[in-house]
């Protein structure tokens, strides 16, 4: 079933990566110290992009290091290829009949810089998450799914917010276009992205526990 996983994997990161072109917003504004809690700022590929982390936790855990390392440098060129593709038709001439060319700019000419930070956040952290479940994996053994899953998400996760928050809308990314969020707003991206990133796994675990276990079966893995 590696080729169906692969395929998945690599679909939600690319429909992640256009999502992740709008910042979105939660809550009323409230500030505690000079700290911003609220509103909760996140972007829109905060709806699937923590199931990529399942399925590294998934590949990882079935088919182990070396095939999880394949299956992220696949999408990695697979991202590379789209941006590619957006940057090339945003830098076509436009129709004269057609009139969206300034949206089409607006929301797809922003997916380089979205694709450079999420390949530079994914790359560090999906290798720290599959490493890391690895790592645990051959120093304690089989048992003890949950701490594997949990550890390499926290690690694999906040490394991966970090760098994506910083280049896509932070100071690492603002040579690209000159804009960055404030730190206030920045921090409490970071923040509550890694937390939500987290939770997600930490709801989806059951599920996990129970894909993992059918894809052995299937595979034939002990």
């Amino acid at each position: 079933m590696y080729d169906l996983v692969l395929a998945a994997f690599c679909g939600l990161l690319l429909i992640s990566n256009i999502g992740a072109t709008k910042l979105i917003e939660f809550g009323p504004s409230w500030d505690v110290g000079g700290v911003q809690l609220l509103p909760i700022v996140a972007d829109g590929g905060a709806f699937l992009f923590p199931l990529t982390y399942i399925l590294g936790d998934v590949l990882a855990e079935v088919y182990g290091f070396r095939k999880t390392n394949r299956a992220i440098f696949t999408a990695f060129a697979l991202a590379v290829i789209a941006s590619l593709t957006f940057w090339a038709v945003d830098s076509a001439p436009a129709s004269s009949d057609w009139y969206l060319q300034d949206q089409w700019h607006a929301v797809l000419g922003f997916v380089p810089r979205i694709v450079l930070a999420s390949l530079s956040g994914y790359v560090a952290g999906q290798v720290l998450n599959a490493g890391v479940l690895v790592w645990i994996k051959r120093r304690f053994g089989q048992r003890r799914l949950w701490v594997r899953l949990i550890t390499s998400t926290l690690v694999g996760e906040f490394a991966d917010t970090t760098v994506f928050c910083m280049v896509a809308f932070g100071p690492l990314g603002a040579f690209i276009d000159g804009q960055s969020l404030e730190w206030g707003p920045l921090v409490n991206y970071i923040a509550y992205g890694w937390i939500y990133k987290c939770l997600v796994e930490v709801v989806f675990l059951p599920i996990t526990y129970r894909v993992i276990a059918a894809i052995k079966r299937v595979e034939g893995v002990a």
